[in-house]
């Protein structure tokens, strides 16, 4: 079913649209009139395309003269992808703009955040920036810096930069809209908007998004390419020669192309895409890189590269300008026609939002329990969980322990949703699959994502779920893959989105694997994450590595409560012994603490997390045999631990203590701990091929190279 529908459409017996609540079939699909008269605009006439033209140019005045003011940015594609985002924002997009962290709006993630004067001037237009604001693009302190930085208040869903993550996180919102549709009908049926560029196509990760939402039947996902043809140092012509709607079409997405700056072809193609029920859709839009941009001689400068990352510059700046009926004296200026525009637009969000809210307000008087859950989801709060009932076997591998508190959370937090880089039954995920089951294409009741080898892709989509809100999400795979999966950390940290990683077979032990399965430095790489303090000072990561079993269900506790960053969980794939009896894992919460059985007045501290803390006491029966006292400290967490009271941390580890650290990564990874005094022992080249018990002899991971060692100190 393709254009658009007129309010006559959703008419039956003379009754008006408000009234009429009972399913109509149009074209042989059925319609609930609600429904539709809430999540479009059909009762609206279209805007005039003279009108969408000029808030068009609007927008690419502004977008050029941030650029131009900032003498730094990237004007081109904002200019070409101007129509699109004025239409979507005039016509489409329903959100309320008084409630803008309203659970059920609709979310418009942007792939390349270079194009942010764009979006900022389009959100100006809408009220949430104002023309100060856009003046003071990419300065110190201000609300508009170079890439977008996730903002719910001002309309902001995700911070974007690096290509192919934004688009990503929109198939991660859209699997999120569906998991709560499943679960909440009619309130929770919002249209997740994407736009990318021919940047964003190119980079790899597209590959794995693509084929997702493809796969999952995506039909509330809309997303937009901006083809311009145009790249920052090249035509993509020269890198680019695939058929990429075919592509795409292969994927199992509907493809509609259009040119990109007609206003009446953007609608059209978005009333389709709102009619698919079976696919998600793509968008293809010819647009015009820098369209309306003139040289200092008054040629075109449109198409061409050097518009991309740079400013138009002096006459080329001007004469853009005047050719898209500004004035350069004055740039920062909202067109009277364009303000009443979106006057129009938020005076239709208010009524459709009075319509969205009634709607909701009577599904929760027939569904209190429902709606009380809906709510809880959405609140932000860490869930209750019932972690003294969950009980552990000894002496097994952290990644099983890790199995036994995932199903539990299975049954007790509804809306944890837990995926796998088709690794479920080796990182052990499969102790929450067991207890659901994965998402399926029109069927998302369930609560696991196979996101099938696409470790990047997983990562970015379990970031898109956070973003929409009401999802708990974790991610599982092995540690030697966090490598992939770095540039959605790093995003992650910076948004403070607290997904889970579950990272798995930890270190060298990963065994006959080999070298390539055998994380080394990434310990290291991650850890970094604690030490980097987000934008609110608080460290931007929280990175657990238990000794044991037990340890793993207090971390997995601290990884639930943290709802504030993203979390690791750093899982071995071998059995370890279990620490002595009678201690006291809660004192893991502190980040680092002492284990029991160690002596007072200690000759030494020893140090280590994950298995070799098991070493450490197994070297220490060995040491107590020539009267050394020892303090053996498990440190999970050091960026937890250097969080703590400086009283707590000399407590466990005295600056003037001799320290001796243990560690399956590089020496790095404790040095911190252990200080420039102490030594540690760890593991300074790649692994090697063999059973693990082999390789703890020759690499020296042993009690007796932990007597050796620790002698040679005393």
């Amino acid at each position: 079913m393709t254009g658009a529908r007129k309010k006559s459409d959703f008419l039956c017996c003379g009754l008006d649209i408000k009234s009429y609540l009972c399913p109509v079939k149009i074209n042989k699909q059925e319609i609930n009139p609600l429904k539709e008269y809430s999540n479009y605009n059909y009762f609206n006439n279209m805007n005039d395309k003279k009108l969408m033209n000029l808030a068009a140019d609007n927008i690419r005045i502004l977008a050029a003269s941030m650029v131009e003011k900032a003498n730094s940015g990237h004007p081109g594609g904002a200019m070409g992808g101007a129509d699109f985002v004025n239409v979507l924002f005039s016509e489409f997009l329903v959100y309320d703009p008084e409630n803008p962290a309203w659970e059920g709006r609709d979310r418009f993630f942007l792939d390349p955040g270079h194009m942010s004067p764009m979006l900022y001037s389009t959100l100006a237009l809408a009220g949430k920036f104002t023309l100060d604001e856009l003046k003071e693009f990419r300065q110190w302190g201000s609300p508009t810096p170079g890439h977008p930085e996730r903002d719910i208040m001002r309309g902001i869903e995700n911070t974007s930069g690096p290509l192919g993550q934004g688009h990503t996180f929109a198939v991660g919102a859209a699997i999120a809209a569906k998991f709560m549709k499943a679960r909440f009908e009619e309130v929770m049926n919002q249209t997740i908007y994407a736009y990318i560029s021919d940047g964003g196509i190119q980079e790899e990760i597209s590959q794995g998004a693509g084929r997702i939402a493809g796969a999952l039947g995506l039909d509330n996902l809309i997303m937009f390419y901006d083809a311009n043809d145009i790249q920052l140092s090249t035509e993509t012509k020269d890198v680019t020669i695939e058929d990429t709607a075919k592509k795409y079409e292969a994927w199992g997405w509907k493809v509609i192309k259009i040119d990109g700056n007609d206003a009446d072809a953007i609608r059209g193609a978005l009333n389709e895409a709102k009619a698919e029920a079976e696919r998600p859709t793509l968008i293809i839009g010819h647009t015009v890189m820098g369209k309306g941009a003139r040289k200092a001689d008054g040629s075109s400068y449109e198409a061409n590269c050097a518009t991309h990352g740079a400013p138009l510059g002096g006459d080329a700046y001007v004469n853009t300008i005047k050719n898209l009926g500004g004035n350069p004296e004055n740039p920062f200026t909202v067109f009277p026609e364009v303000a009443e525009l979106y006057a129009k637009r938020a005076a239709e969000l208010k009524s459709i939002m009075a319509e969205k809210y009634a709607v909701k307000a009577a599904w929760a008087k027939a569904n209190p329990e429902k709606a009380a859950k809906l709510e809880l989801f959405f609140s932000g709060k860490a869930p209750e969980v019932n972690w003294a009932a969950i009980e552990q076997k000894a002496n097994v591998a952290t990644r099983a322990a890790s199995a036994t508190v995932l199903g539990a959370l299975a049954t007790q937090v509804e809306n944890m949703v837990v995926a796998s880089a088709d690794l479920s039954n080796s990182d052990k995920t499969d102790g929450f699959l067991k207890k659901t089951h994965a998402f399926k294409k029109g069927d998302f009741s369930g609560a696991f994502f196979q996101a099938g080898v696409s470790e990047l892709t997983m990562a970015c989509c379990c970031i898109g779920m956070a973003l929409h809100g009401g999802i708990i999400p974790a991610c599982g795979t092995f540690f030697v893959f966090s490598d992939y999966m770095k540039p959605a950390v790093r995003m992650a940290a910076l948004m403070e989105i607290p997904v889970k990683f579950i990272w798995t077979h930890d270190a060298f032990r990963v065994g006959e694997d080999g070298p390539t399965h055998e994380p080394v430095e990434q310990e290291a790489q991650i850890r970094l994450m604690e030490k980097l303090k987000n934008h609110k000072g608080h460290n931007s990561m929280l990175v657990l590595r238990p000794a044991d079993a037990e340890e793993t269900t207090v971390a997995w506790k601290l990884a639930m409560d943290n709802m504030s960053t993203p979390t690791a969980l750093i899982f071995s794939r071998q059995n370890i012994v279990n620490l002595p009896a009678g201690n006291d894992y809660s004192q893991a919460a502190k980040g680092a603490y002492i284990v029991a059985g160690s002596d007072e007045n200690p000759d030494i501290t020893l140090v280590a997390s994950g298995s070799e803390v098991a070493t450490l006491v197994a070297g220490a029966e060995l040491l107590r045999k020539d009267g050394i006292k020892l303090r053996i400290v498990s440190a999970p967490s050091e960026g937890l631990f250097r969080s703590q009271a400086p009283g707590y941390q000399e407590s466990i580890i005295p600056a003037d203590a001799k320290v001796f650290g243990l560690t399956a990564g590089l020496p790095v990874t404790l040095e911190g701990l252990v200080g420039a005094h102490g030594k540690v022992w760890g593991l300074e080249s790649f692994g090697f091929s063999a059973p693990y018990k082999v390789l703890d002899e020759k690499l020296g991971f042993t009690a007796e190279n932990v007597y050796k060692q620790v002698k040679a100190m005393i």
